[in-house]
């Protein structure tokens, strides 16, 4: 019978490769009963590592990588992914990893990329931003048994670690804010619906309308897709049903509903109200400066990098989730109760 590899040792404990690695280089940060797992599975198979394999294949590379399923032009221009990224950057270092940034584009990239982020000593763990391909390259990587953190809802989660805000929360502060301000026709630009935060975030619209009372409304509901000239575009398709608010799912998109209400001869806020969300730089710099719904977004890199470090410490199993908070931001862009 050949001899077990580290890989089977760590299956075989339910534990990451890394664990079983960390357990026995007599390593610390790992907890007390994932390392009594595998020392009973090392004396039960009487494993005994060859010295020379051991010596390379128990060391870490240190090294955590970012893939971002989105295109290139996208990943630059809106600034959600450098505050991301900043965060993830400044965790990497506080911890002394090293951080790879891997963008995917198209199915090509995603199939020519897999394996070699998945390949053995790589990597020790990945993060990945939920995208538009989020099914096939998360469960791909789930299944490749490295340590993975999801940056946002994914559909499967259940078999993964994620970290997301609460944006069903986050909405229906956002759309209340502007119901108790007296609006009543509170139209929405929502991110893409299929997506979980374009979903999640139409959930709370729908919700804070309902516990004042008030219908949903379809012709108030336009989809965009977190880019400004989208949300121009489905404002211009909300103006002829004269909505005194709107909601915008991203300050990005909230910027292009804002200028299509300007360019349509109509003023901010007194004829039409906007809220964003996110608080990024653009919500400064436009005119009216824009109310939104704060995400941390700096801090969800971090705690991203945090939580992908307990799996790589502690084992994958069982999953975790983490939902942080987000807060109203008043500024100009929805006045006052009349």
């Amino acid at each position: 019978m050949p001899p077990l590899t580290l890989d089977e040792i760590a299956r075989l404990a339910g534990v990451s490769r890394t664990t079983a690695s960390r357990v026995l280089n007599d390593r610390p940060h790992v907890r007390p009963e994932l390392r009594e797992r595998v020392l009973r599975v090392i004396e039960e198979t009487n494993y005994r590592p060859n010295l020379l394999a051991r010596s390379l294949a128990f060391q870490e590379s240190r090294m955590i990588g970012l893939v971002v399923p989105q295109s290139v032009h996208a990943f630059f221009s809106d600034p959600y992914f450098p505050r991301l990224t900043q965060g993830i950057a400044e965790a990497c270092n506080q911890y002394e990893y090293t951080l790879s940034l891997f963008i995917v584009q198209t199915f090509a990239d995603e199939s020519k990329l897999l394996p070699k982020i998945t390949s053995r000593g790589f990597l020790d763990g990945l993060i990945v931003q939920v995208g538009q391909r989020e099914d096939s390259l998360i469960g791909a990587l789930a299944e490749s048994g490295l340590p993975l953190v999801v940056a946002g809802r994914p559909s499967i989660t259940d078999k993964v670690s994620y970290i997301d805000v609460d944006n069903v929360h986050g909405a229906y502060t956002a759309v209340m804010h502007l119901l108790e301000l007296g609006r009543r026709r509170v139209a929405t630009i929502t991110g893409g619906r299929h997506t979980a935060v374009g979903a999640d975030r139409l959930q709370g619209y729908e919700q804070a309308l309902a516990a004042m009372g008030l219908p949903v409304d379809p012709a108030l509901i336009v989809e965009g897709d977190f880019t400004e000239n989208s949300a121009y575009l489905g404002m211009q398709q909300l103006l002829p049903h004269h909505p005194d608010a709107v909601f915008a799912a991203s300050d990005v998109m909230a910027v292009g509903a804002l200028r299509a209400i300007q360019h349509s001869g109509l003023q901010v806020p007194r004829d039409i109200a906007v809220v964003g969300y996110d608080d990024l730089p653009p919500a400064l710099l436009v005119s009216p400066t824009l109310t939104t719904i704060r995400q941390p977004i700096r801090r969800f890199g971090i705690r991203a990098v945090e939580l992908l470090l307990d799996l790589i410490q502690n084992g994958t199993h069982p999953p975790r989730q983490v939902l942080m908070g987000t807060e109203l931001v008043v500024r100009e862009s929805c006045g006052f109760a009349a």
